[in-house]
């Protein structure tokens, strides 16, 4: 084996320690051998039939309170559940100011959405979207009994049935089941996944390995905020349940050169109301990347490339325009983000491991994908 590889295998079970053990549940997770599972609240424990109305729940568009739009809408399978636009659109057609996440082993997350250090569960999270107003996504709030009335149907009502005893629908049962099958979107069948811990030295190329060699370098400090199994500081689950919440600003903005982003969204200080916390987001997992451009909570960039050039100049200097200013001299940036040098064969080699991080079975598996097409 590698040295390299060794190390890595190493690093990434420090992260898999037994620190505790979880009942068994009516769910079988697609792991592989070693990995841990994700933690489930006792309140919503995983089942087969709750995991498939929350599918179905997933692309019904009969969930908006309009009949226009369903989850799926901003989280496609074939973009790893994500979306190809800079911002969301609601379903009353108001633009967000944020990029749609992708719902990738959002299981493991210490914390949901950009910038929110409260939400630490997918069913507190799930009920922004649908019952949020300021932005309206789903749009349910005040139009309640009508929705429900929609999900007494016969296939409804069997498959409410199936996953919790009775047909009757509620808001609180569908958030379990949607949180259900959120959770059951685990990706960790990529070509690294097969190098890293099946000993299947030719599942990278050449230029991938000299990419994974850079990415986990002190030079290039990406695997900091982007580490462990899942290629994120927010992991939480059965085998590692450390407290840790990081957010991050990586000199995206500097405003007119006063250390602040955009007042449309300057990030964790809208909750803190810190002023070390302007500009600071969530290190997204960086499985599946290849797949869920445009990048960065806004959007705001369109490559893999792109990202690479921004992170070696240690920020983003804005020339012209309302946002112009030099993010690389923003007083709260991370420590981790001071530049580096990077040779136009190194930038490739750093996208083809990226590359290497995309599962083509989650993107395919018909256990995830619209029922009613199948």
């Amino acid at each position: 084996m590698k040295r390299l590889q060794a190390l890595l295998i190493s690093l990434l079970l420090i992260a898999l320690i037994a620190s505790c053990h979880e009942s068994q549940q009516d769910y079988q997770w697609s792991l592989p051998e070693g990995f841990p599972r994700p933690i489930v609240p006792v309140d919503n424990p995983m089942t087969e039939a709750k995991v498939e109305l929350g599918r179905h729940l997933f692309y019904d568009n009969a969930l908006s309170a309009n009949n226009t739009q369903s989850c799926s809408s901003c989280h496609q399978q074939s973009y790893a559940f994500a979306e190809p636009k800079a911002l969301s659109v609601g379903s009353t057609g108001q633009h967000h100011r944020r990029n749609a996440l992708a719902l990738v082993n959002v299981a493991y997350n210490k914390t949901l959405t950009w910038a929110h250090p409260g939400l630490t569960s997918i069913e507190q999270q799930l009920l922004i979207p649908m019952f949020g107003e300021q932005p309206i996504e789903l749009g349910i709030s005040g139009h309640e009994e009508v929705i429900l009335k929609r999900f007494t149907s016969p296939k409804y009502e069997k498959l409410f049935l199936q996953a919790f005893g009775d047909k009757e629908p509620s808001f609180l049962r569908i958030n379990q089941a949607l949180s259900s099958f959120t959770r059951s979107l685990i990706s960790i069948q990529s070509p690294f996944d097969r190098y890293a811990y099946q000993n299947d030295d030719q599942a990278l190329s050449e230029s991938a390995i000299r990419g994974m060699n850079l990415f986990f370098s002190e030079e290039f400090e990406c695997h900091h905020c982007h580490g462990g199994f899942n290629f994120t500081q927010s992991t939480f689950h059965q085998q590692q349940r450390l407290d840790r919440r990081p957010f991050h600003n990586t000199g995206l903005y500097n405003v007119e050169s006063h250390d602040q982003y955009p007042q449309i969204d300057t990030g964790l200080m809208e909750l803190t109301g810190n002023a070390a916390d302007n500009g600071k987001f969530r290190a997204p997992t960086l499985r599946n990347i290849e797949l869920t451009a445009p990048y960065m909570h806004d959007g705001s960039m369109s490559t893999l490339a792109e990202v690479l050039d921004f992170y070696a100049a240690g920020g983003r200097h804005i020339s012209s325009g309302d946002y112009a200013g030099d993010g690389r001299n923003n007083q709260y940036k991370s420590p981790f983000v001071t530049g580096f040098e990077m040779s136009e064969q190194q930038r490739d080699d750093l996208i083809a491991f990226l590359q290497s991080l995309t599962d083509s079975h989650f993107v395919s598996n018909p256990k995830h994908a619209n029922p009613n097409l199948q």
